[in-house]
């Protein structure tokens, strides 16, 4: 076993996937992973800068490298909020394919073997994303996604108020003593349903100046 490694977690989870035909899970994932690589895009955080997606069947981990490239703060001003557009008009344009995301980010070491990864940060990472509260949030709005930062990553980056990222927009949630060792997180709801992006920039137009920098 190597020693851990250092990665930010972002991983996506579809709301209410289980009631699903088989067929109409396959699209949902082909969709999914489409809008997560795309989002993904946006912020620069291509494959040099992370491994390879985990499949989590109704959902998808990437796992980022702390290197210059791909700092925390493009995952939340620019990679998040792309996703929330990015799935808002998806589902516009296919009302009869509508799917709604929970999304988590958090960050710590991640131990490899020759199955895969495992840690208590991914534990943590988890346990934020399947949440009963986050599930219920989402549940109660009308909104294509809901944002979960621990309170590592609020405390770190999303506090201190940087270009892009809003602290008032984000609610303390505190979690049941069975989510041990998460006793809180930060929600909001990313609610770019309406149409209109919540920070200025076109995500589509920001993926094509990436593919052409590429």
């Amino acid at each position: 076993m190597i020693p851990p490694l250092h990665r930010t977690i972002i991983a996506i989870d579809a709301e209410g996937s289980t009631r699903l035909t088989d067929p109409a899970k396959g699209y949902l994932r082909r969709a999914m992973y489409d809008l997560f690589e795309q989002a993904l895009a946006a912020g620069g955080v291509t494959e040099p800068y992370r491994d390879s997606f985990l499949d989590r069947g109704d959902g998808v981990l990437a796992l980022i490298h702390p290197v210059d490239q791909a700092p925390k703060t493009v995952l939340l001003d620019t990679v998040v909020p792309t996703l929330g557009t990015l799935l808002a008009q998806h589902n516009r344009r296919h009302p009869e394919r509508q799917f709604r995301l929970r999304v988590v980010v958090h960050a710590g070491e991640v131990t490899f073997d020759d199955n895969g990864c495992f840690g208590e940060a991914l534990d943590v990472a988890f346990r934020l994303l399947n949440a009963g509260p986050v599930k219920r949030i989402l549940g109660g709005s009308d909104a294509p996604m809901v944002l979960v930062v621990s309170d590592d990553v609020y405390r770190c980056v999303v506090r201190h108020d940087y270009d892009g990222i809003d602290p008032k927009a984000f609610c303390r949630l505190m979690l049941p003593r069975t989510s041990h060792p998460v006793r809180s997180a930060w929600v909001r709801v990313i609610d770019a349903s309406k149409g209109v992006a919540e920070h200025p920039y076109d995500p589509v137009t920001r993926l094509e100046d990436y593919r052409r920098r590429a």
